[in-house]
């Protein structure tokens, strides 16, 4: 893999009493975001291989969104984005290292922490990622997904 973009689910609803975290829709504001996020990755020719995406209705349908605009890719819902740690996400990216750009749309802290993780070497350094917001990391040709390996090529939030 040499190009791994993060994205974080768009604005969400508030959950309703009663309703499961994992079943809050996207905000109208977030539905706007996303499409945003799409319209963002295709400018820039940012069109991903592949996409591991978190099982909750706000990360779908953000992720719907954006494939609305960049055109179809390979996807897979996978249950172990969702709450992820950034070990978690670097066990799966790595399991996905064949993949020349690979997208995983998620959550925080995980997200934000993995982008640290895997450009400075350390979670202690992040700055966040708001709803919405695109990181872009560059990994050198052949080197493994591991803490400081990476440069973040391009960060952006609607």
């Amino acid at each position: 893999m040499r190009e791994l973009i993060l994205l974080r689910h768009a604005h969400a609803e508030t959950a309703s009493p009663g309703q499961a975290d994992l079943d809050r829709p996207l905000s109208t504001v977030g539905l706007a975001e996303a499409e945003a996020a799409g319209k963002w990755l295709k400018e820039h020719n940012l069109l991903p291989d592949c996409v591991l995406c978190s099982p909750s209705r706000r990360t779908r349908e953000t992720l719907e969104a954006v494939l609305r605009i960049t055109g179809y890719a390979e996807q897979k819902l996978e249950d172990a984005v969702y709450e992820a740690t950034p070990g978690t996400l670097i066990g799966l990216v790595t399991e996905r290292s064949d993949v020349e750009r690979l997208l995983v749309v998620g959550h925080n802290p995980g997200l934000e922490q993995l982008v640290a993780q895997l450009t400075e070497g350390s979670t202690s350094d992040y700055r966040g990622m708001p709803p919405g917001g695109i990181a872009v990391l560059h990994f050198p040709q052949d080197a493994p997904i591991e803490p400081g390996v990476a440069t973040l090529n391009a960060f952006w939030w609607p």
